[in-house]
C-alpha cells in the first residue's frame, strides 16, 4: 500500500515537472527576470564605480578665476593635479548633468588677502542632483583643507612656532576587518538577489500547479484518479520545490561568470565568490524553497484563477523578501531571533558564508525547524482542501 502511494506521488511529480518544462516561455521569463537581474545589477554597479575611479585617477580640478590665486595653482601643481578652466555656464551645466565635476570658484583679491594673513573665501560649486559632481565636491574640499593646513604650517614656522601645537591629539586609524569581511561589504547584495530569484521562481510554478490547473479545468479529472490527496499534493509540492531549487542553482551560479565582466579592478579584487560559496547558498536555500512552495500552493489552491492567486501570493513573497532588510536598517547587527524568521535567517546565514564565518548546527536548526513546520502545515491544508472538494467549488 505504501509502495503504491509513493509511486502515485512520483507519477504526479513527473507530470508536474513535464508541464513546467513544457512551458518554455514562462520558464525563460523566470530565468531572465530572476537569474539575470542580479549579475546585471552587479555589472552596472561595477561600471559606475569604474567611472568614479577614472575620474579620481584623472586628478583634474575645474577652476573659475584661477588667475587670481597663483599660490593655490602652485599647490595644485605640486600635488600633481591638473587645472581645467571651467565653462562660463558651469552652474547650468552642473544642473543639467553635463559637467561631472565640482567647480572651484576663486574671487578677485584672493592672493592679496592671503598675503595679508587673512582667510580669503573660495566657493566649491556642485549640485546635489548630480552624483558625480557631488562626489568631486568632497574630493575638492579635502584638497582645500590640505592647502589650509600647509598655509597654517608655513605661518607658524615663520613665527618660530612648532606646527605640532595644531594637533592636541594624534589620531591613528586601524582597520580590524580581515580581507573576507571587507570583501563582504561589496558582495552583500548577492544573498538578496539569490533569495528573490528563488521566491519568484517558486511563485510561478506554485501558481500554475494549483490555481492554473483549476482555471484550465484539469484539476477535477486529476482528482478522479485513484490517488490519495496527500500523495497528489506531495507530488505537486516536490515538483514546485524542484523548480525553486533549479532557480537557486542557476541564480547562485550566475554570479560566477559575472565576475569576468566587472569593470572595476578594485571591486574585482574584493569579489571573493566561488563554487564553494555558490554551493553553500543552494544548500541553505533548499529548505526555504520547500516552505515557500507549500505556502504558495496553500494560497493558490483557494483561488479560482491565476490572477486571483497572484494577489495573495505576491503579499507573501513580498513579506519574505523584505525581512532581510531588518539587518540593513538595524543598528545592533545580527540578533539570535533573526535565525527564526524565514528569509531573514537565510540572508543572515548567506552573509556569514561570504564573510567566511563558521556555521554550526545550532545556527541551522531554527530555520530548518520553521521551514519544515510551515511546509507541513501548508501541505496539510492543501490536502484537506482537495479532500473536501473545496478546490472545485
Amino acid at each position: 500500500m505504501r509502495g503504491a502511494w509513493l509511486r502515485a506521488a512520483v507519477v504526479v511529480l513527473r507530470k508536474e515537472l513535464t508541464d513546467a518544462l513544457r512551458d518554455r516561455r514562462t520558464l525563460l521569463t523566470v530565468l531572465l527576470s530572476a537569474v539575470a537581474v542580479g549579475p546585471l545589477a552587479l555589472v552596472l554597479i561595477s561600471t559606475l564605480v569604474s567611472d568614479l575611479e577614472r575620474h579620481a585617477e584623472a586628478r583634474e580640478v575645474w577652476v573659475s578665476g584661477v588667475e587670481h590665486a597663483p599660490t593655490l595653482v602652485n599647490f595644485f601643481a605640486r600635488q600633481t593635479w591638473v587645472l581645467r578652466e571651467a565653462p562660463a555656464d558651469h552652474e547650468q551645466a552642473l544642473r543639467d548633468n553635463r559637467l561631472g565635476d565640482a567647480v572651484l570658484v576663486v574671487a578677485p583679491g584672493f592672493e592679496a588677502a592671503l598675503a595679508r594673513g587673512e582667510a580669503p573665501a573660495v566657493e566649491v560649486v556642485a549640485s546635489s542632483g548630480n552624483p558625480r559632481a557631488e562626489a568631486g565636491a568632497a574630493r575638492l574640499a579635502r584638497l582645500i583643507a590640505a592647502f589650509n593646513q600647509e598655509q597654517a604650517t608655513l605661518r607658524l614656522a615663520v613665527r618660530g612656532v612648532s606646527p605640532a601645537v595644531l594637533e592636541a591629539v594624534h589620531v591613528e586609524r586601524r582597520d580590524v576587518a580581515d580581507a573576507a569581511r571587507r570583501a563582504a561589504q561589496f558582495t552583500a547584495m548577492l544573498p538578496f538577489f539569490v533569495l528573490m530569484a528563488v521566491l519568484y521562481g517558486t511563485l510561478s510554478a506554485a501558481l500554475d500547479t494549483a490555481a492554473g490547473e483549476r482555471e484550465r479545468g484539469s484539476l477535477e479529472p486529476l482528482l478522479m484518479n485513484p490517488v490519495p490527496p496527500l500523495a497528489l499534493v506531495l507530488g505537486k509540492w516536490a515538483a514546485v520545490t524542484a523548480v525553486g531549487a533549479g532557480v537557486a542553482v542557476a541564480s547562485a551560479a550566475s554570479f560566477l561568470p559575472a565576475q569576468w565582466l566587472l569593470a572595476s579592478d578594485t571591486l574585482a579584487a574584493l569579489f571573493h565568490y566561488g563554487a564553494a560559496e555558490a554551493a553553500a547558498f543552494v544548500a541553505l536555500l533548499l529548505p526555504l524553497a520547500g516552505a515557500a512552495a507549500a505556502l504558495l500552493m496553500a494560497v493558490a489552491i483557494r483561488s479560482r484563477s491565476v490572477k486571483e492567486a497572484q494577489a495573495g501570493a505576491t503579499v507573501l513573497v513580498l513579506a519574505l523578501s523584505l525581512l532581510p532588510l531588518l539587518t540593513m536598517f538595524g543598528q545592533r547587527g545580527e540578533q539570535p531571533w533573526h535565525l527564526w524568521l524565514p528569509g531573514l535567517a537565510h540572508s543572515v546565514l548567506m552573509a556569514r558564508v561570504l564573510r567566511g564565518d563558521a556555521i554550526g548546527v545550532a545556527d541551522l536548526l531554527p530555520s530548518l525547524a520553521v521551514c519544515a513546520t510551515l511546509a507541513a502545515l501548508a501541505l496539510a491544508a492543501v490536502a484537506r482542501t482537495l479532500r473536501g472538494g473545496a478546490a472545485l467549488r
